[in-house]
């Protein structure tokens, strides 16, 4: 379209920014539907006629998208199915820009997207119709420098007021994508009128420029020549939006700054690329053609509004070619994949594989680019086979009184997908059994239909049953598929006679018998009956639980008898009940037995008296102060109790005359004195108690009555209590003086003991440890007695010549001590600190240990003294008499201790007359 026509086509992203498929890689984990561009601007001409395409915009879908619907917020503009929008009407746009909004709408999910459209007025200038597009200009063509002056507004005054003029639109600058160079390459010139004065200096700012990508263009800053430094590359930057600033050689403004618009041309070099290499469908077999199928979807990185970036779709190959090689077709601009053909039979094709191409280049195979895809399309199973079984009839059997047995497997054929609901089979008895006793449960691995057992049967009033099975799926059939004949069986089932076991037809048995009846009364007869009539089978009985053994049971006829006699009072009654337990069993093979319970209800008869109550009692020895209450105990029940009747006997006298009864009501009465006093004792009272039974029974009981002394409140005295137990005061006082004279021994003893303990721990040693001498072994010299006084043989007192005696003393008579070689015995050890009480007893063990250790001195040897000569001018030891003159004391000897008693009692003893 020329500028002629009033459209100017160059578009302008609002937001600047890249398309999202040229930010982000093509095929993507996850779909995202939207815009391309967050909004859209298109530079038209002010008069627009009707129809007049303006710009392009592009929605991307995700797979299996059906449809999407575009519409305006604007009665004067419309969008195409592929995003194009025209002008409904002819339009005069009166402002210098006009805006309205695009929406799509999803019609399944009612989801909207929007997207902002501007439209810019374009100046009809010579540089304008310069930037026209006709056809596309190829790579290798560089373009022709534009030399065109880009002024800056001026401002105006009128009357004295100043107002600016608005600043002219510039046109945008196209640059074609992947250009060969020579770079730098010239774009345009700007200029201001004010460099006929001054010299000024031109500069550019923006992305491109002085920001990041850096230096993609750079100016001239004396002749205003702005130039393209490198190839450009749509798909990494559509647009560059950059700012030209004039300044003179101090760096003071000049001109407001100006816009400029630098869009990169689009070529096409980017193929094609599928959202997913394989796309999985599916369709139900038997579908009619034009039914839906699946979507692919294939974007192309080149600018969507030309024809390098509008993808057509179409069918390269079907595998396999059945029924027909054109079972699908494709939408060529959606990619949504149809059913063409009819035929679709899962049993024969469970899927295809489909080859999917997709061209940009509005699908031209020439110049377009391509790529390829690969669709697997299943087909998915509908009911379209009934099940059928592999027989009309089965049989099968069961024994009886059985159940949860599985009687027959029924077999089906179904040529639909396994495991699938089409597959699934549902078994349904539809006559042969009213009464319900079978079910058909399918099989989940098989498909079998499994004749269950779920009630026992009786071979005695059902020996065979006829069934009739319907067998179904789970899902319903296809529409025009009809049930088949042989999706009907019948099943044949013998039932098997087992033996059975004899049962009682009255269990529990209940019978009343009044109590004592004699031994071999006949009670009932117990018989039980045997449930196979068809068998001579005899039934004998036995006893299987009688706990008082009062029963028996004839084994034949089943008479029960009893065995003893039946007393209601005693244990093995529960609720006037005895219980017992009778087995039946037959000869059958295998032998069956049943049991049954015979209760008996026992009635009671007057067969027990009754029990005077209490048996002790207690009461004052004088009367008026207090009475005893007295009542009985009765074994038996109403009316063999109650009311009694309590009276004294006439025998002993003394009975009456000492006690009289009073009575209070049916069951109770009062014991009391008829004397005015009555010595205090134990009296054994007799009193007769006669029931209401019929005949009545009467029983003489005795109570034994304690008679005591009584204080003022009627309770008996502790005095009282001890001689109302039968004891005298002389034998109460002598109890109470063996009791004192028990306390006072006790009493010395512990008083004994603790003066014994004391003395302990005050006696202290009379002299200083140091000579104490009682614990301590002391050795002298012993030289016995002179050689005059003793009849010694000198011979054996002579020193044997022994090496270690001859070198250590001259030749002679000496003294040896020889210790004997030996074991040691072990002494007691002696407590760091021990206790007072303790040190007699360890002497003791000392002294005892010493005595009997060999190896103590003085030794058990041969002694050697030395020899003094054949006499001595001293005289004789022997020839000194003991002091009899009383002027020293011997009486500390006794504080020695016991082994100084005998020096003691010979020194210490004083005189004797």
């Amino acid at each position: 379209m020329t500028a002629g026509s009033g459209v100017l086509l160059v578009v302008l992203s609002l937001s600047g920014a890249l398309r999202a498929h040229q930010e982000e890689p093509v095929a993507r984990g996850t779909c995202k539907a939207g815009f391309s561009e967050e909004g859209y601007t298109a530079w038209v001409s002010r008069n627009i006629p009707e129809g007049g395409k303006l710009l392009k915009v592009k929605f991307s879908s995700c797979p299996g998208t059906r449809r999407m619907q575009y519409e305006t917020n604007s009665v004067d503009f419309r969008v195409g199915a592929d995003g194009t929008i025209f002008a409904t009407r002819e339009l005069q746009i009166p402002s210098e820009q006009l805006a309205f909004m695009v929406t799509v709408r999803d019609r399944q999910t009612a989801e909207r997207w929007d997207a902002m459209v501007r439209l810019l007025v374009a100046q009809t200038s010579a540089p304008h119709s310069a930037h026209t597009r006709g056809k596309n200009t190829p790579l290798d063509a560089p373009a022709a420098p534009l030399d065109m002056l880009l002024p800056w507004p001026q401002l105006h005054s009128t009357g004295g007021l100043r107002r600016q003029k608005r600043d002219w639109v510039i046109p945008p600058i196209n640059v074609p994508e992947n250009s060969r160079g020579p770079f730098p390459q010239q774009l345009v010139r700007i200029r201001s009128d004010k460099d006929n004065d001054i010299p000024i200096r031109y500069s550019v700012t923006g992305v491109g420029a002085d920001q990041p990508p850096m230096e993609v263009f750079s100016i001239d800053s004396m002749s205003g020549r702005m130039y393209v430094t490198r190839p450009m590359d749509r798909e990494e930057r559509a647009s560059y939006h950059l700012r030209a600033h004039a300044v003179d050689m101090n760096g003071n403004k000049v001109e407001n700054p100006i816009d400029l618009y630098i869009y990169v041309i689009d070529m096409n070099d980017n193929r094609p690329e599928f959202m997913n290499q394989v796309y999985n469908g599916s369709v139900d077999e038997g579908s009619k053609p034009g039914t839906y199928v699946m979507t692919v979807t294939a974007n192309d990185a080149d600018d969507s509004t030309t024809a390098n970036g509008m993808v057509r779709y179409r069918i390269v190959t079907q595998m396999p070619q059945s029924p027909s090689q054109n079972m699908f077709t494709i939408n060529s601009e959606t990619g949504d994949i149809v059913t063409v053909a009819a035929g679709l039979d899962r049993e024969k094709v469970q899927q295809y594989t489909v080859i999917i191409q997709a061209t940009d280049m509005e699908g031209n195979l020439n110049y377009g680019l391509s790529n390829t895809a690969t669709a697997i399309i299943t087909v998915t199973d509908v009911n379209d086979n009934p099940p059928e079984f592999t027989s009309s009839t089965f049989v099968g059997e069961v024994p009886e009184n059985r159940v949860e047995t599985v009687v027959a497997n029924l077999t089906v054929l179904d040529r639909d997908q396994p495991h699938s609901a089409s597959w699934n089979a549902v078994y349904r008895i539809i006559s042969g059994d009213p009464s319900g006793h079978f079910r058909v449960r399918t099989d989940p691995v098989s498909n079998e239909g499994m004749v269950t057992l779920v009630k026992a049967v009786d071979y005695e009033l059902n020996r065979a049953f006829m069934l009739t099975v319907v067998v179904s799926n789970q899902a319903p059939l296809a529409s025009g598929i009809q049930m088949s004949f042989q999706s009907t069986a019948g099943v044949t089932i013998s039932v098997v006679d087992i033996n059975e076991a004899p049962y009682f037809p009255s269990n529990h048995k209940l019978i009343r018998l009044e109590e004592g009846a004699p031994i071999g009364t006949v009670l009932t007869t117990f018989s039980a009956v045997d449930p196979d009539r068809f068998m001579q089978q005899a039934v004998r009985y036995s006893k299987l639980s009688d706990p008082a053994n009062w029963l028996r049971i004839n084994a034949t006829s089943g008479q029960v008898s009893t065995a003893a006699v039946l007393d209601r009072e005693s244990l093995f009654i529960n609720n006037n009940v005895y219980e017992a337990t009778f087995l039946a069993a037959d000869n059958g093979i295998p032998p069956a037995s049943g049991t049954g319970t015979l209760q008996v209800y026992l009635i009671d008869i007057n067969d027990n008296p009754p029990e005077l109550l209490p048996k002790e009692a207690q009461i004052c020895e004088k009367p008026g102060l207090n009475a005893i209450n007295i009542t009985a105990a009765d074994a038996d029940v109403d009316p063999n109790i109650g009311p009694y009747v309590f009276e004294l006997p006439f025998v002993p006298a003394a009975v009456r005359k000492n006690w009289t009864i009073t009575r209070l009501n049916g069951d109770y009465a009062q014991l009391s004195l008829r004397i005015l006093f009555l010595e205090a004792g134990v009296y054994e009272v007799p009193i007769i108690v006669t029931d209401s039974g019929n005949p009545p029974l009467s029983n003489m009981s005795f109570i034994k009555v304690k008679v005591c002394p009584c204080d003022e409140n009627g309770d008996c005295t502790a005095v009282g209590a001890v001689a109302a137990a039968g004891l005298g005061t002389g034998a109460i006082t002598a109890i109470l003086i063996c009791i004192l004279i028990l306390l006072t021994m006790v009493l010395l003893f512990v008083v004994w003991m603790k003066r014994r303990e004391k003395e302990r721990h005050a006696k202290q040693l009379l002299i200083d440890p140091e000579d104490d001498v009682r614990d301590n072994i002391l050795k002298y010299d012993e030289e016995g007695g002179g050689e005059e006084d003793q009849d010694y043989d000198l011979s054996q007192l002579q020193q044997p010549e022994v090496a270690d005696h001859s070198l250590s003393k001259a030749p002679g008579v000496r003294r040896v001590d020889e210790r004997p070689v030996g074991a040691e015995p072990q002494y007691p050890a002696r407590p760091v600190v021990p206790h007072p009480g303790d040190i007699g007893d360890f002497i003791s063990e000392g002294l005892r240990a010493a005595d009997n250790d060999p190896t103590a001195p003085p030794y058990d040897s041969l002694l050697v003294f030395d020899y003094e000569g054949s006499g001595s001018t001293a005289g004789s030891v022997s020839s000194l008499n003991s002091s009899s003159s009383g002027d020293q004391g011997y009486d500390y000897l006794n504080d020695w201790g016991p082994r100084f008693k005998k020096l003691a009692d010979m020194y210490g003893g004083g005189d004797e007359d």
